[in-house]
């Protein structure tokens, strides 16, 4: 967003919610940097600057505050251009990018130069992309001090730091002080107890909605839905786990208690969570948007708080994609159940939980015989070509580089057409512009719009419109009122 200076201090001293995460208020005469709905006193317009990113004011020699915790602040979507190129940076940072690579390895999946990548996270976020991956390490610690029993030894391994050493200095430059010194208590730690993660998010926020999409959907063995609760297995990578997540509309938090004999990279697991509840969207830029049409906007108005609902791995989506061409939900989920059931790995540790073993990924899949399971012939073949890609990477640089792109990528396989190639990026990648037009659900939904079942090429000439939100229009066409649920979408 825009920094200018009158624009937010009127935020900050009305401590509007809807700009939270979106900007940092950086206070001159104390040093500190604080959330724009921090609850503290207000300080003269004088004394403060502001800036896009945690990272950006501590670079410039501010700290966080202790009491409204910027590290807890919600994330930001910025998909508008140029930042949507940005936004899939952040994300491959979050995987840990630049933890074996320079930034011009990230420049290279990204499809641009180094330089360029510099600078447009100069012009975007104020800062570096490694002072960007430091303070995203140094806040996700933060976080684990004060939520988990956790070792502090653990916890620097767990955000992502390479040594102990390493943790001391960035922990005691972001934070003046030292990691015991930030926990402040006294307790025995336990190494293998759950790991509770806090996951903020701007409200609105369905949680409802969200959850019932990926109940009707649920995999059994492998995830669950009841209400209130979405449970699911996970791989990550040499161990498995669980993972149980509630809503806490109060705090405008999501709380993910995770289960696993090893503790895998704690901000990879973060950034996948954040990516499949879709917790960086921006409601009201969103609904700012989709309101300029007005049939959209009764829909939008009506569930201002719908998400796109993601998943934990993107090549999951490729499977349910693929499998769930042209036949109900019910009849994709019975296959990809059988897929399931027969190449995912079995959990260790934590089989009276609930689920008894992962999704199946691309290593799995590459050269399984997929039709024994109930896939057809051109769909198995589809699955295990996209899954050799996945595994050469080929995938991920592709969605790295835009949501056309990937579509391109996408469509030259046999058996992936246009519908399936949208749906992959909309459920897979997180691509908030993805819209598969030839949807009959869809179609169907866009019915109250246009009097009537429109075309493809009708239905995607309106959603224009609607860019660069048309995966947002998509799902309120789709689950609006008296929608058919047994259409497409699995």
């Amino acid at each position: 967003m825009d920094l200018e200076h009158d624009r937010c201090y009127r935020a900050v001293r009305s401590r509007d919610r809807r700009f939270d995460g979106r900007f940092f208020t950086a206070v001159t005469t104390t040093g500190i940097f604080c959330r724009p709905v921090c609850p503290a006193r207000t300080p003269r317009r004088e004394n403060v600057t502001f800036f896009r990113t945690a990272a950006a004011a501590e670079g410039a020699g501010f700290r966080p505050c202790r009491r409204c915790r910027p590290e807890a602040a919600p994330g930001s979507a910025a998909w508008d251009e140029p930042s949507a190129l940005v936004g899939r940076a952040l994300r491959l940072i979050d995987d840990g990018a630049l933890d074996e690579s320079n930034g011009e390895g990230l420049a290279g999946r990204l499809g641009i130069s180094e330089r360029q990548l510099r600078r447009l996270f100069g012009a975007q976020l104020g800062t570096t992309p490694s002072a960007i991956a430091r303070s995203r390490r140094g806040h996700l610690a933060r976080r684990l001090l004060d939520d988990t029993d956790l070792p502090i030894s653990t916890i620097a391994f767990a955000s992502g730091f390479r040594s102990l050493r390493q943790f001391n200095e960035v922990m005691r430059a972001i934070f003046k002080c030292t990691p015991s010194e930030l926990r402040g208590r006294e307790t025995p730690v336990s190494p293998t107890a759950p790991v509770r993660l806090r996951l903020s998010f701007r409200p609105p926020f369905d949680w409802g909605a969200l959850g019932d999409f990926l109940g009707e959907r649920a995999i059994p063995g492998v995830e669950s839905w009841d209400g209130d609760r979405y449970q699911r297995a996970v791989d990550l990578g040499e161990t498995t786990g669980v993972i149980d997540v509630e809503h806490d509309g109060a705090r405008s938090e999501l709380i993910a208690l995770l289960r696993s004999e090893q503790l895998p990279p704690l901000l990879s697991v973060s950034s996948r969570l954040r990516a499949m509840f879709d917790l960086d969207s921006d409601p009201a830029a969103v609904l700012q948007v989709l309101s300029d049409d007005e049939g959209l906007r009764r829909l939008v108005e009506r569930r201002p708080g719908l998400r796109v609902p993601g998943v934990w791995d993107p090549f999951e989506a490729v499977v349910r994609a693929i499998i769930g061409q042209q036949i109900s939900v019910d009849a994709a989920r019975s296959v990809v159940t059988r897929v399931a059931h027969s190449y995912g790995r079995p959990l260790r540790g934590f089989e009276n939980v609930g689920p008894s073993r992962t999704f199946p990924g691309a290593e799995q899949l590459a050269s399984a015989p997929l039709e024994d399971a109930g896939a057809t012939a051109r769909g198995a073949d589809a699955i295990r070509t996209l899954a050799k890609m996945h595994l050469d990477g080929e995938l991920v640089q592709a969605s790295a580089r835009g949501a056309d792109h990937l579509t391109d990528v996408l469509a030259g396989v046999r058996g992936v057409g246009p519908w399936t190639a949208a749906y992959i990026g909309l459920r897979g990648f997180g691509e908030p512009d993805a819209f598969p037009a030839a949807d009959l659900g869809l179609r169907k939904g866009a019915a109250r719009l246009f009097g009537e079942i429109p075309s493809a090429g009708e239905l995607g000439r309106r959603a224009e419109r609607w860019r660069p939100w048309r995966s947002y229009a998509a799902l309120q066409l789709w689950t609006g009122p008296n929608q058919e649920k047994e259409e497409s979408w699995s």
